[in-house]
């Protein structure tokens, strides 16, 4: 869930931004500008600032300690860059121009000013370039921190922090965006690395919300709520269940469904517990559970749904969520459980997880 959930509001920034154009120049950077990221300071204040001639959504800056970050537009003079910093003020407006850089290159780094546009506040800026490729990785190396790096620098340098412990080991909190997620203290590296990019990708659309919500949200966002749901010798499996308002048409919910192998950290798919469980077969299992009410909407709704599910596991059975209604009939979208024992005739007898599900 990262940034690229956002195209339509990333778009309408951008075209707005271009109507704007309050800081002068001409569109797009000038032609020795680079995909990079600058550390440095803004009057007195740190910030780090990113630059994607290529993505208009990589053009952006945050300072140090703040959740949300601010856009930039790129614009050109000669061979000077100016950037225009944009924010929404209230839902539903155009964004509004907060502050224009003027930036020069001086043998690599940028230097220039920062300025309020209508008022005389001028400060300066001082930027280096950051090697974020070279930066020591100040949590543990998983696979998604890895290609965070890589895919979005400017998120990684925010990302890429100690995370907090709670007293009793159970839960990881990234402090940034408030969000935590479920952490087994004997867990193998493997399944720490994957509890931590679960919540590593969950903090990046975290961010991401932040930045598209206006001035005046009122404490609107992205809300994460995470548990295990089954804990056994070979298998670990959680529900994540996901409320969100970014300054779209209406709030957004989801849940997602986790299977995963304690020793490896990899999806245990669910073919692999009970082959017969096809998305058919699941859809007729979920419907034969569902309490069904002849005055209620929701028996059409959900006979005539796509047949895609959250699956986790728990101690009463597998819980199945539908996740294809639309966010009109959302409420329909119960969760229902199917016992184990009514599985049992189409379980996998020769699995290694047999045993964890149907003990003797």
């Amino acid at each position: 869930m990262y940034r690229w959930l956002f195209p339509a509001i990333l778009l309408s920034a951008s075209a707005g931004a271009q109507d704007l154009q309050k800081c002068g120049g001409l569109p797009n950077p000038p032609a020795w500008v680079r995909s990079g990221v600058y550390a440095g300071v803004l009057g007195a204040k740190e910030i780090t600032l990113g630059l994607n001639p290529r993505q208009a959504e990589g053009n952006r800056y945050f300072y140090a300690g703040q959740a949300n970050e601010l856009r930039l537009t790129p614009f050109h003079s000669g061979e000077t860059l100016i950037l225009q910093e944009e924010v929404r003020k209230s839902l539903g407006s155009a964004p509004v121009v907060t502050g224009c850089f003027t930036l020069v290159r001086a043998e690599g780094a940028l230097r220039g000013s920062w300025k309020a546009p209508g008022t005389s506040t001028t400060l300066k800026v001082s930027l280096e370039p950051l090697n974020v490729a070279r930066l020591p990785l100040k949590l543990p190396s998983s696979p998604g921190l890895l290609r965070l790096r890589g895919r979005d620098p400017l998120a990684f340098v925010r990302l890429n922090h100690a995370w907090v412990v709670s007293a009793d080991g159970q839960r990881l909190r990234e402090p940034l965006s408030g969000l935590d997620y479920p952490r087994l203290p004997q867990a193998t590296p493997a399944l720490q690395a994957a509890l931590q990019d679960r919540l590593l990708s969950h903090a990046v659309s975290a961010l991401a919300c932040a930045t598209d919500l206006p001035e005046n949200s009122g404490g609107e966002g992205y809300g994460l709520s995470a548990d295990v749901t089954l804990l056994t010798p070979r298998l670990l499996s959680l529900r994540e269940d996901i409320n969100s308002y970014c300054g779209g048409a209406h709030p957004d919910t989801a849940t997602t469904g986790l299977i995963l192998d304690r020793a490896s950290g990899r999806p245990v798919p669910l073919s692999a517990l009970w082959p017969s469980l096809t998305a058919a077969r699941l859809k007729a299992l979920y419907l034969g559970a569902a309490t069904s009410d002849p005055a209620s909407e929701c028996d059409d709704v959900l006979r005539e749904m796509q047949d895609r599910f959250a699956v986790s596991l728990g101690s009463g059975g597998l819980s199945l969520t539908p996740t294809s209604l639309p966010h009109v009939v959302s409420a329909c979208a119960e969760s229902v459980v199917i016992p184990l024992g009514q599985l049992r005739r189409g379980a996998n007898t020769a699995s290694r997880y047999f045993a964890d599900l149907y003990p003797r």
